[in-house]
């Protein structure tokens, strides 16, 4: 995983594999706490769930992370004492987050974690402060065989708000 600093706030962090983008996911739980947002953005197959599995093993959540596609949202309670893990499929949720209060989703959101893929433009003004992750492929990265190495994937993460002011987020690409 390499990484290289874009502004205060947000950093590029590179991913080869799929593992290395669970990884990711893992060094995220600890930067998190109830209430934060978390917005993940990238084309279908980008790795936004693989990297939630990681960020649920590494908030120590209960249950498979897998895509909430189809119920829209999941809730994975915490084994040991800290926050929930909601894990939001916000492509279908035209109405943005009226839509996703009206799921009566049994756990409270300001008392958890809540991830939200496809959330861009729909969840801003849940939160004034939340983390935003855009996956993009790595275009024409070419692997040591000489042929393009369609697992690379560039991370950026970007700390939005008071909440992320000033918050390295370094350790992330280690």
């Amino acid at each position: 995983m390499g990484m290289e600093a874009i502004g205060m706030e947000a950093i590029r962090v590179t991913v080869k594999t799929p593992e290395q983008m669970r990884e990711l996911g893992r060094r995220l739980a600890p930067l998190l706490r109830a209430g934060d947002l978390v917005v993940l953005s990238g084309d279908l197959g980008a790795g936004k769930t693989t990297l939630t599995r990681g960020l649920g093993e590494g908030m120590g959540v209960r249950g498979a992370v897998t895509s909430p596609t189809f119920v829209i949202a999941r809730v994975h309670p915490s084994l040991s004492g800290g926050p929930a893990l909601v894990h939001v499929d916000a492509y279908r949720l035209a109405g943005g987050l009226d839509e996703m209060e009206d799921l009566d989703l049994d756990v409270s959101l300001p008392e958890s974690v809540v991830v939200v893929e496809w959330g861009e433009g729909k969840v801003e003004e849940l939160s004034d402060d939340r983390l935003q992750l855009v996956i993009h492929r790595a275009v024409g990265e070419v692997a040591g065989n000489g042929q393009e190495d369609h697992d690379v994937r560039e991370v950026v993460v970007t700390g939005v708000g008071a909440r992320w002011a000033g918050k390295d987020l370094a350790g992330l690409g280690v």
